[in-house]
């Protein structure tokens, strides 16, 4: 049985010194996981303990597999202090970010060490669930091909789009289940045999940055993912918001214009319909086909009607006027939303990722310049806009960061019961 999950028997079964131990430990890995490798001098004085004590329980860590040497750090005069750290491949996750049109999956170990490459898959939130069947499939076959220790596989992470009340378990928009006792959580477990934890798909991104992106070391920082959609994941104080029911973010769908197109979520001119994937592809299919030049004409009809916004994004960078000028107006719209939320919460960084944000300038400078005519000078000047660096890999490396923090959290919630 690892340390890192204890069942309650047999936490019950531990005397008051062997659960604070424990407790300790959990709260070392978690340490480690967070911050990255740490001298037994920094942890003493991180968790207020005792030099003999840290090194004991790094000594069991190390024993049992979870921890080990990563070299030397720096030294105040004499001898270089040894560096601890996770040890690779001694938590395994799997980890999925499911889309709307695609499913990507990948296993990866407690450093964020890719076990196997990601794989994409047609398999589609909007599946319903019967979707799990495929996910189970799929995952599967992921770990035979991967040859893993399958007890050493802690959990899996799962990401995607929609109102996902994470304690609940359930997703409100997809994947709903049709039994009121059982959980879209509680049937993925089943099948998976193992424990799962689902989240909206741009907070598990936001944790991602949080934890490894740009993010890291700042307390006031918001996620926008720019895609299909345009999600928000917002991290006050040091910690992820996600509200009452876990829908606080939903920035995509604030109503912005007047008697405007209609949303998919059912009201009129929300944010998505002027300044999302979706609005950029109607409006670089309506541009076309009303005869507007652009090097999109090269298209054949039926790619034009399937049109992505990746075409319009390489367009632009190819110089082609119209594809900029339509990535323009989505940006200004973007940074009309993005105003408010300057305004609402005085963020130090807004951090911009997914499809959209892949047209770097042809997006950031309209978003800026709308910052600049509809927000608070004395607000705005203080908040800065930068791309992710995280990239694509934000879904994959936040539905880990989701599976680690729960079983952190959950152990230490068994441990002070």
């Amino acid at each position: 049985m690892s340390t890192l999950i204890l069942e309650d028997s047999y936490l019950e079964s531990l005397n008051n010194i062997e659960k604070k131990k424990h407790t300790q430990k959990i709260r070392i890995i978690k340490h480690l996981y967070v911050k990255e490798p740490k001298t037994n001098s920094d942890l003493c004085n991180d968790f207020g303990i005792s030099s003999p004590t840290s090194m004991g329980l790094l000594n069991e860590l190390i024993t049992e597999g979870l921890v080990e040497k990563k070299g030397r750090g720096k030294s105040e005069g004499g001898r270089k202090p040894d560096l601890y750290g996770l040890r690779d491949n001694s938590l395994i996750i799997l980890s999925i970010a499911m889309g709307r049109f695609n499913t990507r999956m990948a296993i990866l170990d407690n450093n964020n060490n890719y076990i196997t490459p990601i794989q994409t898959l047609p398999i589609r939130v909007s599946d319903g669930v019967s979707a799990v069947e495929q996910l189970h499939r799929q995952a599967q076959r992921l770990i035979a091909a991967a040859e893993i220790d399958t007890e050493k596989l802690m959990a899996v992470g799962i990401s995607m789009p929609g109102l996902v009340a994470t304690k609940e378990g359930n997703n409100y928009t997809y994947m709903q289940t049709l039994s009121e006792t059982e959980s879209l959580q509680d049937l993925l477990e089943k099948k998976f045999e193992k424990p799962v934890y689902i989240e909206n798909d741009v907070k598990s991104a936001a944790l991602a940055e949080y934890r490894f992106g740009l993010a890291q070391g700042k307390s006031d920082v918001l996620v926008l993912s720019l895609d299909w959609g345009i999600g928000l994941g917002i991290i006050m104080d040091g910690k992820l918001r996600s509200g009452t029911t876990g829908f606080a973010g939903e920035i995509g769908h604030i109503p912005l214009v007047n008697d405007g197109a209609l949303c998919y979520c059912g009201k009129r001119g929300c944010l998505e319909t002027v300044a999302s994937g979706i609005a950029l592809a109607r409006m670089a299919k309506e541009g076309i086909k009303s005869g507007q030049y652009s090097l999109l004409n090269e298209l054949s009809d039926q790619e034009i009607d399937s049109i992505e916004p990746q075409l319009v994004i390489d367009a632009a960078n190819r110089g082609d006027q119209y594809a900029i000028n339509i990535l323009s107006e989505i940006g200004i719209n973007l940074g009309k939303g993005i105003s408010i939320l300057i305004q609402l919460f005085n963020p130090d960084l807004i951090i911009l990722g997914g499809r959209i944000a892949e047209a770097k300038q042809y997006i950031t400078t309209p978003i800026q310049q709308s910052i600049n005519q509809y927000c608070m000078a004395q607000i705005r000047e203080k908040t800065k806009i930068a791309l992710s660096s995280l990239g694509q890999e934000a879904d994959i490396m936040g539905s880990v960061a989701v599976v680690m923090e729960n079983i952190f959290e959950g152990q230490l919630e068994l441990d002070s019961d």
